[in-house]
Order: structure tokens, then C-alpha cells, then sequence
């Protein structure tokens, strides 16, 4: 098994982190050895510059927190992103379309953002916390069809995080084809192994260093 470590994707999307924030984070992601930092589109380039020297890779969220935006608002952000420097892109559904049964447009939203991307890691996020079973099995199989590296749980700015339960659903539609990252709600270890136990390939988490060094966090993403 990999150390816990090379899970976690360090993350920080408060409207609120400030640059000094990110330059934080991305010293915290070289001192503990995360595998990436996660950060809003608006700072990849910040980030590409405190990390160009190291193996840490950057995600960027795109059509973040509420995947609503025009497709081709997201694909111009995951452009920006990435020649910014971002490595993979975090995207968000289009969570209204998937419960309008308008499932030809979920499909063509990833797959339009995929399309930009052909050689570069893209998670798409379901957020679950707004999502019945049956549309969480739903849209796992729309991102796998459109082309998605990875489904993710969550944003971790719904209602709830990752659970068990939605976990078991989408590792189930993926099998082997694709990747889970779990996100929300993870604040320490024992979480952390859970979800790695089930199959889970990377964690999205703001108390990464709490994860790996056991100390409590006031996180709650």
C-alpha cells in the first residue's frame, strides 16, 4: 500500500484563502509530501510557482462549487487552468441536468471538458449529498462513458461529505475502469484508511496534515 501521505490531495477552496494562504499550503503539501494541492482555478499559477521544483502535482476545480455554469464556461476555465499549470481538473456536474433526466447534456458537459484534456487527469465530481442512489449510480456511469480518470464523492461545500455507503454505490459502477477519490468531511486517519480499504485512490482533505501527523483539526473539509 502506498503511505497515507500519497493519497491525499491537499486542498484549500475557501472564497476566503488569501495568496499567503496558498503559499502556506503548498509549503505544507512539500513538507509532508502530499501527492497534490487542490486550489480554485484563480490561484494555479501561484501554486505552479511555489511547486515547480517538486514532484507535487496541482488540481484545479472548475465549474466549482455548484457545477450550474455553462459548459463552455467550464471548458474555458479548465483551459486556464491548465496553462496556468494544473495538472488534473476537479469539475463539477451539472447536478440540475442529471435530476432533469437531461442526461445526454451531463454526458456532454464532462465529455466537452475531457475533450481539452486528453492527456491530463480528470475527476468529475457527483456531489452525493444531493443525489438519490439510483442518480448517483446514474451519473458514476455518465462519467465513465464521457471519458472521467476519477469519480469524486464531493465538494465538500453540500450539505454533507463522503459516506460508506455512496462510496460502495460508485465503486460498484466503476469496478476497474475508473478511480474514486473521496472528499468532505475527512479529518483524520481512521477515516482516511476506511475509505482506502474500499478502493479509494485519492482523498480530498484541508486536514491532511492532521490525517498524517494524528493531531485534531477544527476542519470541516
Amino acid at each position: 500500500m502506498k503511505l497515507l501521505n500519497h493519497y491525499i490531495d491537499h486542498t484549500l477552496l475557501k472564497p476566503n484563502a488569501t495568496k499567503n494562504d496558498i503559499i502556506k499550503l503548498c509549503k505544507e503539501a512539500i513538507e509532508h509530501k502530499f501527492y497534490s494541492v487542490c486550489v480554485n482555478s484563480g490561484y494555479v499559477s501561484l501554486a505552479q510557482s511555489q511547486l515547480k521544483s517538486t514532484n507535487i502535482k496541482i488540481c484545479s476545480v472548475v465549474g466549482f462549487p455548484l457545477g450550474a455554469m455553462s459548459t463552455k464556461a467550464k471548458v474555458e476555465e479548465a483551459k486556464t487552468a491548465l496553462n496556468d499549470g494544473a495538472h488534473e481538473i476537479d469539475m463539477v456536474i451539472n447536478i440540475g441536468l442529471l435530476k432533469s433526466k437531461d442526461f445526454d447534456g451531463v454526458w456532454k458537459d464532462i465529455e466537452s471538458v475531457k475533450n481539452i484534456m486528453p492527456n491530463k487527469i480528470l475527476k468529475v465530481i457527483l456531489e452525493t449529498c444531493y443525489l438519490e442512489e439510483l442518480e448517483i449510480i446514474k451519473a458514476s456511469e455518465l462519467a465513465i462513458q464521457s471519458g472521467a480518470d476519477f469519480i469524486k464523492t464531493s465538494t465538500g461545500f453540500g450539505t454533507a461529505g463522503a459516506t460508506v455507503h455512496d462510496i460502495k454505490l460508485m465503486k460498484c459502477v466503476a469496478k476497474n475502469e475508473v478511480k474514486i477519490k473521496a472528499s468532505g468531511g475527512i479529518k483524520d486517519a481512521k477515516t482516511a484508511l476506511e475509505y482506502i480499504n474500499l478502493g479509494v485512490e485519492r482523498l480530498g482533505t484541508s486536514s491532511g496534515i492532521e490525517i498524517v501527523t494524528g493531531k485534531s483539526s477544527n476542519s470541516k473539509y
